[in-house]
């Protein structure tokens, strides 16, 4: 968010909302941060992956309306759960997130992400009271040609590995079920719902301890006092603390809220042009904030593909919604390094609130 956080507050606050994959990284943020807005949430996902998820240490499952474990993949359950709880906002993240996996569950990821989306999609559809819905997609879902140039919303959906891909589907999916069931033209007659999809790049932040990712990666083998293994050292990406998305995702929400048919379109969510940094780099700053540790160069030239670039244009964001990144490539690997440092011996929910109150104290990027 920016200048005008409070108003979304303000909206947010009292509102019947509805986060799916609340047990994740991204979604354990999300709604801690909603919950503090004052908004009344209600989660649905499966178990969280480990117990030292940010989910589980914050106790936000505790504080929040109902913390449901349904798989999405299960239509019925999904509007049967809509038809209980009747959401008025609609987040939803809950997917298979890794690229790496998709190689090996390429079925299930599609299952879960396309067809899952549909899932939520359908629920929504069938569910009166839903007005916002946010639907988290990923930059991956865009046909990477390597480019230096950043992708806009208008680029071609596509994807190399089955993750990417997938994500591409859901934002072709997205699109027709807004031209066909949600159309901003039809709204107040046919339908009362504005759906929106998300972009944004490489997350990191506190909490996080997924396989395959550059920080859980850098931390576990920190905790363990042994050298970080860096797989794809010169591979650059659009880093961004977890923070950077979830304000826009929230504003964005606000915004839908109080102009339904302005805003349900694609939108990116990407970092400043600092933070566009290879991984080495990233681990690198990881480990200096951190306090100790070293870096080993890994990188084997058979390993499985993974894009080397991939950047978001954002200028979309900055001009129709006001949105600006608030963190450089320093200051989000200082939090996130905090956060692992502290997590043992604080409450961690305090910990993320203080963190949020951190992050949004700082300046937004001035627009070039």
């Amino acid at each position: 968010m920016n200048a005008n956080d409070t108003s979304v507050s303000q909206t947010l606050q009292g509102k019947r909302v509805l986060v799916t994959g609340h047990t994740g990284f991204k979604g354990s943020w999300l709604c801690i941060w909603l919950h503090e807005m004052g908004a009344k949430v209600v989660g649905v996902a499966l178990d969280p992956l480990t117990d030292r998820d940010n989910y589980v240490l914050s106790g936000i499952g505790q504080k929040m309306e109902a913390d449901i474990r349904a798989d999405i993949r299960d239509r019925q359950q999904m509007q049967e759960i809509f038809a209980k709880y009747q959401p008025e906002i609609v987040f939803h993240l809950a997917a298979q997130p890794l690229v790496r996996l998709s190689y090996e569950i390429p079925v299930e990821t599609y299952e879960t992400n396309v067809m899952g989306t549909i899932n939520v999609m359908e629920a929504i559809r069938h569910t009166d009271s839903v007005r916002v819905a946010v639907m988290v997609t990923t930059d991956k879902c865009y046909e990477n040609k390597e480019q230096k140039e950043g992708y806009v919303e208008t680029d071609a959906m596509g994807g190399y590995d089955p993750y990417s891909s997938s994500k591409g589907a859901c934002e072709i999916a997205i699109s027709s079920w807004r031209r066909s069931f949600f159309n901003p033209a039809d709204y107040g007659t046919k339908h009362h719902v504005s759906i929106a999809s998300v972009r944004a790049g490489n997350v990191v932040g506190g909490g996080d301890w997924a396989k395959d990712r550059i920080v859980p990666d850098c931390i576990r083998a920190l905790e363990a006092g042994q050298p970080i293994n860096i797989r794809s050292p010169h591979s650059i990406r659009p880093w961004q603390h977890v923070l950077e998305p979830l304000s826009g995702y929230l504003l964005l929400a606000a915004k839908m809220w109080h102009e339904p048919t302005a805003y349900c379109e694609g939108w990116n969510f990407g970092p400043r042009a600092d933070s566009t940094t290879p991984v080495w780099d990233v681990a690198s700053l990881i480990v200096k904030h951190y306090g100790s540790g070293e870096l080993h160069d890994v990188s084997n030239p058979n390993d499985l593909h993974e894009a080397s670039l991939l950047t978001l244009d954002i200028t979309k964001a900055r001009t129709q919604l006001g949105w600006q990144p608030r963190t450089d490539i320093a200051q989000c690997c200082r939090l996130t390094a905090d956060w692992y440092r502290r997590y043992r011996n604080e409450d961690v929910y305090r910990l993320c609130c203080h963190q949020i109150e951190e992050f949004t104290s700082f300046s937004c990027e001035p627009t070039s």
